[in-house]
């Protein structure tokens, strides 16, 4: 009987440290699993660079951005984050508060990973974390502009090709907006726009001049979008029909 209460308080010290271990081991699961959600939302196939994929992680909640490597997603080896997180834990039995822990895990985005890739366990940097710029604002496309600007032509009248290039001309847009005028069956079609990322709904404006009517719309985010054909020339001059 001796023994056995001799032992007792060693077996519960080994039990109870157990515990405390499991319960750290769950916080870092907690914080492992922020870090693979991070890596979830991380994922794509469109080209960005390394300031682009470090200011998307630094604006996931949760998520502290402690170090960006590599220049571009699609360069090398891609881009490596290194990212903090945080987890708790608690079991009422032997923890007397909550056990919080911070973790930093490497997240590699690239077209090469995989979707749910588990992050790699590493030590934090003793630097503070990374803030980043909000990114540039895209030009302003002038829809009101080019509304008042287009020349208006009566029912039977023709529509001047040089015209409305000189009055698009001299609207006063950003350099990075394109333009393009093109003249086809008595009317005439423009587009204003922004260059896009090929994944992304692009920013455009469209317009035709034609007798009676002079029209300038944006055309619906799914006709915007890569292979749709909304931003271009064509869908000036015939406009494509409305999505369902």
């Amino acid at each position: 009987m001796r023994q056995l209460l001799v032992l007792a308080p060693l077996l519960l010290f080994t039990v109870g440290c157990g515990v405390v271990q499991s319960s750290e081991g769950e916080a870092t699961d907690e914080a492992r699993g922020v870090a693979r959600s991070a890596g979830e939302r991380l994922h794509s196939q469109r080209p960005r660079t390394a300031e682009e994929v470090g200011r998307s992680a630094s604006g996931i909640d949760g998520v502290e951005v402690m170090r960006v490597t590599g220049t571009s997603t699609h360069d090398g080896d891609g881009v490596d984050v290194v990212v903090r997180t945080s987890g708790s834990a608690y079991n009422g039995w032997f923890d007397i508060d909550e056990i919080t822990v911070l973790r930093c895990f490497t997240v590699r985005v690239s077209p090469e990973s995989e979707w749910r890739e588990e992050p790699d366990d590493v030590d934090c940097p003793d630097s503070r974390p990374l803030t980043f710029a909000p990114p540039p604002e895209p030009p302003r496309l002038p829809y009101e502009e080019l509304r008042a600007k287009l020349p208006r032509v009566p029912e039977g009248g023709l529509v001047d090709e040089a015209e409305v290039r000189r009055r698009v001309a001299a609207l006063d847009m950003d350099p990075a907006i394109r333009t393009e005028v093109k003249a086809d069956g008595g009317r005439v079609g423009v587009l204003l726009s922004v260059k896009g990322n090929g994944y992304d709904a692009q920013d455009c404006l469209v317009a035709r001049v034609a007798p009676g009517a002079t029209e300038v719309w944006v055309p619906a985010r799914i006709q915007r979008m890569p292979g749709e054909g909304g931003c271009t020339i064509a869908n000036a001059l015939n406009p494509l029909p409305p999505p369902h």
